[in-house]
């Protein structure tokens, strides 16, 4: 990515590795960037999706028309900075409008160097990324314009998600200590694979403290901190890479400390068991997703973040090295596994986002069911 400052009046031009090309405005920096081009469907919390490690290498594409209303505060990233490789709008806020906004969202991209485009039609390319599937691309602006076939070339240069390793690229490189609010019930290892601020914040409301440790994490370093619990968090990335992460999560297996994972999590978890993992056409992304927990029949509006899904039988528990194996949670819109529970071990995940940020509440329950696990256990 090369950029400079930014210019809202500057042409700019999004380029998918298919050919196809959006003329708009430069938002944000100018320059040139290249990723994933992905669609988010969630009309709020744009501040929490731009921090989200999990968007590593991605560039997002907004669906919801009108973006940057409520501007940047200081309260809701999700990270120390935006991870997006690029970002999507079709009409930015001219002024935002919010008590708690600190500067505008095109101010933000601007001084933290994320190339975006706005002015597109956001519904045609969303509608052409569902037919097609996500695909990589390239957005340029200011010096880095260039005729069509010069932009695509380099487009088709950049590299495919598919493949991918890239979690030890956004995980903390020295453990950390989240501690418990109020009296301190459990410990938690928590292992950073692309972890959101919020995911440990919501085990220390549970009276958790959470030790997040590296990516590289052993297994002789998660048991150090003497956990009642390990915790497998989100991440970016083709999960068929995650060698060590599969590893070290089987060695929590084999000792039947209660487990909990999300999102990547979930892909690790799969892995672990025996299961494969594959590429969704398009993903799913935002804060509107339908799920079933099959063990209650609940139906849950959940925020996902995953172009990746696990592969796994639907009809029947299976038999895994660690016990049987059943998947608990399905995406309502086409079946995608959303989460699986060992029978025999104390361990689940899920592949959405129950922490909450941003919104919705319905899965915040799963802490509690983690919480459940490690007094089933201590007892």
């Amino acid at each position: 990515m090369t950029t400079s400052n930014r210019g809202a009046t500057s042409p700019a031009v999004l380029v998918l590795e298919d050919g196809r090309t959006f003329r708009g405005r430069a938002y944000g920096a100018v320059g040139e960037t290249f990723g994933e081009a992905v669609f988010s469907t969630g009309m709020t919390g744009y501040q929490e999706t731009l921090t989200d490690p999990s968007y590593h290498r991605q560039v997002v594409v907004m669906t919801a028309p009108h973006i940057g209303n409520t501007g940047v505060n200081d309260e809701d990233p999700e990270s120390k900075r935006i991870w997006v490789s690029g970002y999507v709008v079709r009409d930015p806020a001219r002024t935002p409008s919010n008590w708690r906004s600190r500067r505008s969202l095109d101010e933000e991209l601007g001084a933290q160097g994320v190339v975006g485009i706005s002015g597109i039609d956001t519904r045609a390319l969303t509608r052409h990324l569902r037919e097609r599937g996500a695909m990589r691309v390239g957005i340029f602006s200011g010096g880095a314009l260039a005729d069509e076939a010069t932009l695509l070339a380099k487009v088709r240069e950049a590299p495919q998600m598919k493949g991918a390793d890239l979690s030890g690229e956004v995980a903390t490189e020295e453990a950390y200590v989240v501690p418990a609010i109020g009296t301190r019930k459990f410990t938690v290892a928590a292992i950073d694979l692309g972890i959101k601020g919020m995911t440990p914040q919501r085990m220390a409301e549970r009276g958790i403290e959470v030790h997040v440790l590296p990516a590289t994490a052993t297994a002789e370093d998660v048991y150090a901190v003497n956990p009642d619990g390990v915790f497998f968090s989100n991440g970016p990335g083709d999960p068929a890479t995650a060698e060590h992460p599969v590893s070290l999560m089987r060695a929590v297996l084999e000792r039947a400390t209660p487990l909990f994972g999300i999102c990547f999590g979930n892909q690790i978890l799969g892995r672990a068991l025996g299961f494969g993992t594959f590429k969704l056409k398009y993903g799913h992304r935002g804060i509107n997703q339908p799920v079933q927990d099959r063990t209650t029949g609940k139906v849950e509006v959940t925020a996902h973040n995953h172009g990746f899904a696990v592969d796994a039988p639907l009809d029947a528990p299976s038999d895994t090295p660690f016990g049987r194996a059943e998947v608990s949670h399905v995406c309502l819109n086409d079946n995608v596994v959303e989460g699986l529970r060992l029978l025999d071990r104390p361990a689940f995940s899920v592949q959405y986002h129950p922490e909450a940020a941003a919104g919705p509440h319905d899965a915040a329950y799963l802490f509690d069911r983690f919480v459940s696990l490690m007094e089933g256990q201590r007892a």
